[in-house]
């Protein structure tokens, strides 16, 4: 075994083991992930970009235990290929086309900046506060809620939900575990199902209705798709902006320098927000499937063999990046693989810069001072990469 992803060392740091694979080979097999792994940035890329790799979503066994669980995914964007992913894609992309992100920006910092006075006013009060807590975990998953047009009263679910669900990327899982997963794919379905109908009867300016209402020609979205599409930008946006905003503050607490150059230097959030992307990957792991033969690090492949994308080995590689190990927050370029490649690279990037951006200007304007207060905990999943709680002080 090429590495252990249950071993807390490993999930701690597990970037000295993808550089000791680096220096042996571009690919590995790894008996306990049943699939060889890729390595380094150039055979990352190509595993996300090689039209011989595809998304093929193969429904969770047994089938009938999991209904809800296959449906989003087998009516998601991530997990088809063209042509449905060609006619998925431009569909929802007229949909984002609307003028959503740009309208949503300043109520995103808005909401940010409360966000952070809370945190400061509970440092106020208790001596320190949980930075998970009060603004990585929240602002995103307000945002997403916002975008889809989720009343408030219902915002609250969408956290738990989509946690559950996500549980299912990791290997290993307990089937108390998949049972929790397909009890909260079930319940977002027929949440979305039903917010769905009522703005086909009551359009809003939110991006539920937009997709209700998106054609192309006489092409539109079906019901399970506008339901997968809601789903994974729930799933993806908020899991990940969670994680790089947790990720990120705690890289920039522990190499001061970073942090003081970005409070003083306002300019560098662009470039500070796709560092903190490379720098600690949100997502370690992105499986495709060979559709033809292929052959991808020297490893070949067959039509039904699967591969692993290491996110997190493909952003430390010397051979794309400078000194990979350091923390700059001025890097640039910076072609991390942090959003996807190819066809598949992430429809809401735009709107996860944003967000990000949003929480460290908050955080730099308004708590300069900020510094840990206490080892964070971390998450013990490999494939989704994060915190579960970042004290900190000011």
């Amino acid at each position: 075994m090429v590495f252990d992803p249950r071993d807390p060392a490993f999930l701690a740091d597990p970037y000295p083991a993808f550089a000791a694979l680096r220096e042996r080979a571009p690919v590995h097999r790894h008996e306990g992930l049943g699939l060889p792994v890729a390595v380094s940035h150039a055979a990352c890329s190509q595993v996300l970009r090689d039209r011989a790799a595809g998304r093929l979503w193969t429904d969770r066994a047994p089938a009938e235990a999991f209904p809800a669980f296959n449906l989003l995914h087998r009516n998601s964007l991530l997990e088809t290929e063209p042509p449905r992913h060609t006619r998925l894609r431009r569909l929802i992309s007229a949909a984002f086309a609307r003028g959503h992100i740009r309208r949503l920006e300043p109520w995103v910092a808005s909401v940010a900046g409360a966000m952070v006075d809370r945190l400061a006013a509970a440092i106020a009060r208790d001596g320190s506060a949980d930075l998970l807590t009060h603004l990585a975990a929240p602002l995103p998953v307000e945002v997403i809620a916002e975008l889809l047009g989720v009343p408030e009263a219902d915002r609250a679910r969408l956290t738990p939900w989509s946690n559950a669900i996500v549980k299912m990327y990791e290997y290993g899982l307990p089937p108390e575990g998949e049972a929790a997963a397909e009890r909260a794919a079930a319940e977002f379905v027929a949440h979305l199902r039903g917010l769905a109908d009522a703005r086909a009867r009551d359009p809003r300016d939110d991006l539920i209705s937009d997709l209700v209402a998106v054609r192309d020609g006489g092409d539109r979205l079906t019901g399970d798709e506008l339901v997968g599409t809601a789903v994974l930008l729930l799933m993806a946006g908020h899991e990940a902006t969670v994680n790089v905003i947790g990720n990120g503050v705690n890289a920039l607490l522990r190499h001061r320098d970073q942090w003081e150059r970005l409070v003083a230097d306002p300019a560098l959030l662009p470039t500070a927000v796709e560092e903190l992307i490379r720098y600690d990957a949100p997502l370690q792991l992105f499986e495709r499937t060979a559709t033809a033969p292929t052959t991808v690090g020297g490893v070949a492949l067959a039509p039904g063999d699967r591969i692993a994308a290491l996110l997190g080995a493909a952003a430390r590689d010397p051979a794309v990046f400078d000194d990979p190990d350091a923390l700059d927050i001025g890097r640039s370029p910076n072609p991390h693989l942090g959003f996807g490649a190819g066809i598949h690279y992430c429809v809401g990037a735009p709107l996860a810069r944003v967000e990000i951006a949003a929480a460290l200007h908050a955080l730099t304007t308004r708590l300069p001072g900020l510094r840990p207060a206490g080892p964070p905990e971390r998450r013990p999943e490999f494939v989704i990469r994060g915190l579960r709680t970042l004290p900190v002080t000011a």
